[in-house]
């Protein structure tokens, strides 16, 4: 044999590797702070950073059948407010965004608005939460979240007359505050 083991020693242990950092990450190191030196997820450390106002503006869309719509509009749904249901479900979940989204620090949320309007037009109710907060961080993810729990929540109360409503369109509209500045989608 080449390695200078004899037959009765058995083949040669397998060489240990060092881990490789996933492809594609070097150029990523320096632009998502998310990932460390080797492309491993973590949790960014906001210690250093002073604390700013911050505010952050989310969107998603519910559409749904004439009938769903006309009974939510009129409020005659069997289970009850559904406006109100959809308010609080958003608030709940931006209150435990970071039990949900692995990365997220837990913020101190000092105001979490949540609206529903509805567009008779379109068929559709339109969600939009604003998320406020003096701190290290951003709260985008937890306006997003917002609408992501308001969203089903009002699927939730009209399913009984449309389970093919749908949910589209879950978007960061606007931020403000932090390091990065101002944000604003432009549709």
């Amino acid at each position: 044999m080449s390695d200078g083991r004899d037959e009765k020693d058995g083949p040669a242990p397998p060489r240990r590797r060092k881990p490789r950092r996933p492809r594609g990450t070097a150029p990523l190191r320096r632009s998502l702070l998310h990932v460390d030196a080797r492309g491993r997820a973590r949790m960014v450390d906001v210690g250093g950073k002073a604390a700013t106002r911050r505010e952050a503006v989310a969107r998603g869309i519910v559409e749904m059948s004439v009938s769903a719509f006309d009974a939510l509009e009129s409020g005659r749904l069997a289970k009850g407010d559904a406006l109100a249901v959809a308010r609080l479900a958003g608030i709940q979940g931006a209150k435990r965004t970071s039990e949900i989204v692995p990365l997220c620090h837990p913020l101190a949320l000092e105001s979490v608005d949540v609206d529903v309007t509805l567009d008779r037009a379109g068929r559709r109710a339109i969600v939009t939460a604003t998320a406020r907060i003096t701190g290290k961080t951003g709260v985008e993810m937890e306006a997003l979240t917002a609408v992501a729990a308001a969203s089903p929540a009002l699927y939730d109360m009209i399913k009984a007359l449309d389970r093919g409503a749908a949910i589209r369109e879950i978007v960061l509209v606007e931020k403000s505050g932090g390091r990065s500045g101002n944000y604003r989608k432009g549709f």
